[in-house]
């Protein structure tokens, strides 16, 4: 259904990305994030997923290209540690954002995995509507809540070792203390229960997690 594009960073410089477009235009946005598998077909697959839903979305390309296979973790870990997150917090993400923009009213941003730290990391980028991360945090000591201004919603994996059961927990509490509006959901499956490509997928949940992202972004991108 989408294509792949090129599209301008914050610093001027270009960046690929995949985009798949809603059937009208002057719909609502959604800034797709990647695994640490960099832009697989499941990222590709949510993309078009949105744009069935009345979305425009995009999923820039994080590795320029690069997808480790899904049994090769010691790559995947690899390729993650060699990505500059501040680059693509404050470069990458911006310019997903102005470019959906020039046809989008609002821009939402949703990331899995690795793609959850980036979205918690870019959630304070000018022109965002609401974030959702799934199963993925930056560590604590880079995530500022109390700068957070725009509704939250977080989906995490109760048996996940990455972002704990006790680390979303956690991560509640601090949104709440913050006053930032937020749903926290915990689902009794594994870590990367949404990646239909992977064993580890649970129907079960991810359409559950499915349903109530498309009411939360429903909600705060009218």
């Amino acid at each position: 259904m989408g294509s792949h594009i090129s599209f301008k960073r914050i610093d001027g410089a270009d960046t690929g990305g995949y985009l798949a477009k809603a059937g009208k235009d002057h719909q609502a946005a959604v800034i797709v994030i990647q695994e640490w598998w960099g832009l697989a077909g499941n990222i590709t697959a949510i993309c078009d997923r949105f744009a069935l839903n009345g979305y425009d979305a995009l999923a820039p390309d994080l590795y320029n290209g690069r997808v480790v296979p899904y049994h090769d973790h010691a790559e995947a870990e690899r390729e993650m540690k060699s990505l500059n997150f501040q680059d693509a917090a404050q470069n990458i993400m911006p310019g997903a954002i102005q470019y959906l923009k020039k046809s989008s009213p609002k821009v939402a941003m949703v990331g899995f995995c690795m793609g959850g730290a980036v979205t918690m990391l870019s959630a304070t980028a000018e022109g965002l509507s609401a974030v959702a991360p799934f199963y993925g945090l930056p560590p604590e000591q880079f995530l500022d809540v109390s700068k957070i201004k725009i509704p939250v919603q977080g989906h995490f994996s109760n048996t996940d070792d990455f972002v704990t059961p006790e680390r979303a927990k956690s991560f509640k509490e601090q949104l709440d203390k913050a006053k930032v509006k937020n749903e926290i959901y915990q689902y009794d499956a594994d870590h990367a229960f949404m990646n239909e490509q992977r064993s580890v997928h649970d129907r079960a949940a991810a359409e559950l997690a499915w349903q109530r992202l498309l009411k939360f972004f429903g909600e705060n991108l009218k």
